[in-house]
């Protein structure tokens, strides 16, 4: 075959030019339309799995996760690492999962007291991984058939977060809020039923751990005639967050023993036990059964936020309260600005109140409640700047 003969057929499917809509000629090879078609479409199936793949290895690092978390939570630096590898190890689990072995989810429980962060945790690394995410108050929960929520509605409110998408939904977070409040009442059996206690710890065995929920598909109750959906929750990660007040003294009980009779050698009570060296057990005599406990097998402790720790909360954290507010005035032409004992006056206040981070919020209102509500008169008295300083943080008032 001469060099003339073979630029009339495709070089690599060899069809006759005839047999295609174009063949593109050069020198020694000819290419047809149908082959450069066929190519083109190769490499963009092939662009659509690498970024894919990538996002993922970007996505899943502990470190990433953990600088993130860095950006919108302060202090509890070991808590995030452990929370950071948890994550990781979750998401590494269900975006590549293996062929002959099977790893089991691990839930996370986080133990620390009111405003330390532990709400915020869950809801900054949902927000950095792009999943739905829920807070479901465990308070309100009940045994399946008694008034109250039942625990497959959190799994209704998760499908709703991800806008009815069940396969979405399947690889959220359910962030489940005070835990502890389900203990059991005491650690013996009671004739009465404890339908919002040991009961709901039972209910939500199943449910953590992975099965197939059925929801209602317009969400609301259960009704026998109605459309049900199917949830199944095996890769639904479940924070579960409490402050467990009273589980230092469990603790120290345990740590320093009990003192009792005349040749007993005298301890010191006051000394209270450290969240971050809780065993199961411990939480086993707080009132939480054995069985649940199992069920997180990571357990994270985070401590109250110190002095400096919440004055960096006030100023520095993204998102933080001196920039909410200081955008809300500038919207009527005023500027805000604070001194540095204003704002140390105001964490004293706060660290009183004992709600920690979540205090500052109430703190930095009470402060500035006069001057939001003489926005009006400011403007007409052409003020532009207003100046916190102690004394205004001490007895809030108007500068008019």
């Amino acid at each position: 075959m001469t060099n003339e003969n073979k630029l009339e057929h495709c070089s690599f499917c060899s069809n006759h030019k005839d047999k295609v809509l174009k063949l593109i000629v050069s020198e020694d090879v000819a290419i047809c339309s149908d082959c450069i078609t066929l190519c083109t479409q190769l490499l963009e199936d092939e662009n659509v799995i690498d970024p894919e793949v990538k996002k993922e290895e970007i996505t899943h690092d502990p470190s990433s996760i953990n600088e993130y978390l860095d950006q919108h939570v302060i202090g509890q630096s070991s808590a995030k690492t452990v929370l950071s590898v948890a994550i990781a190890n979750h998401y590494k689990r269900i975006t590549h999962p293996p062929k002959n072995l099977e790893i089991h989810k691990g839930n996370v429980l986080i133990i620390g007291p009111t405003g330390s962060g532990k709400t915020l945790l869950a809801k900054t690394v949902a927000k950095y991984l792009d999943v739905p995410f829920v807070v479901a108050d465990a308070t309100s929960l009940t045994e399946a058939g008694y008034v109250g929520d039942d625990v497959e509605s959190m799994i209704s409110m998760l499908v709703n977060a991800a806008g009815g998408d069940t396969k979405l939904a399947e690889r959220g977070i359910v962030f489940v809020d005070e835990i502890d409040k389900i203990a059991r009442k005491s650690e013996g059996t009671s004739i009465t039923r404890d339908v919002s206690g040991e009961g709901v710890q039972q209910a939500l065995l199943k449910l953590v751990e992975g099965t197939i929920c059925r929801i209602p598909s317009q969400g609301g109750r259960k009704h026998p005639n109605g459309e049900m959906l199917e949830v199944n929750t095996k890769n639904i990660l479940f924070i579960a967050g409490g402050a467990f007040v009273g589980l230092k003294n469990i603790i120290s009980s345990r740590e320093h023993g009990t003192s009792i009779g005349f040749g007993a050698e005298i301890k010191d009570h006051k000394k209270e036990g450290d969240m971050s060296t809780a065993t199961p057990d411990d939480l086993t005599k707080y009132g939480m059964i054995p069985e649940f406990i199992g069920r997180f097998t990571t357990t994270v402790s985070i401590g109250e936020l110190s002095k400096i720790e919440l004055k960096r909360v006030l100023t520095e954290v993204k998102n933080n309260y001196i920039e909410q507010y200081k955008y809300l005035l500038s919207i009527d032409g005023i500027e805000l600005t604070f001194d540095d004992a204003a704002l140390d006056q105001m964490v004293d206040n706060c660290l009183k109140l004992k709600t920690g981070a979540r205090g500052l919020h109430t703190e930095i209102e009470r402060v500035l409640m006069p001057h939001m509500y003489n926005t009006k008169q400011y403007k007409e008295n052409k003020v532009k700047l207003i100046n916190i300083s102690q004394e205004q943080v001490l007895i809030p008032k108007s500068i008019l």
